[in-house]
């Protein structure tokens, strides 16, 4: 699927909020479940350009994040990409076992993994693709639905 917008952001964190909100508007016209789109969308997202900046470009301010969107009918495909040597993801430790409560680390990956229907990385661990899918609603009935 072709991306319908493509955004360059600079690594800087302060770069994200925007961003973030820029997207989730973007796709305020789809019938959705508005609360999926709120809290699914704007977590994973904010957590996906986070590790990308502090992680994949380690906070350099010469580096760049790409995030390239699509939202459609149904389903919004949103892809962060770093210039970073990437990471192997099956390697990040599950921060809920009881030895990883207490360290830094993993969080972020746990939090899109749990709020989207796809997480998919590339092979060098550099670009993640989050999938959000949306069931068709009854307009009325996005006020009472559940993330």
């Amino acid at each position: 699927m072709e991306p319908e917008l493509v955004l360059e952001l600079p690594n800087d964190l302060r770069a994200i909020g925007r961003a973030v909100e820029f997207v989730v508007q973007r796709c305020r016209g789809i019938p959705t479940d508005e609360r999926k789109l709120r809290l699914n969308l704007r977590v994973g997202l904010t957590e996906a350009l986070s590790n990308a900046m502090l992680y994949g470009n380690g906070r350099d301010p010469a580096k760049r994040v790409l995030v390239e969107f699509s939202c459609v009918s149904g389903c919004v495909v949103t892809r962060v990409t770093d210039e970073g040597p990437g990471f192997d993801p099956v390697r990040v430790p599950d921060p809920t076992a009881p030895a990883n409560i207490t360290k830094v680390g993993g969080r972020g990956l746990f939090l899109m993994r749990a709020l989207m229907d796809e997480v998919q990385f590339n092979p060098a661990g550099n670009s993640v693709t989050l999938v959000l899918r949306f069931s068709p609603l009854d307009p009325s009935a996005s006020a009472g639905a559940h993330a």
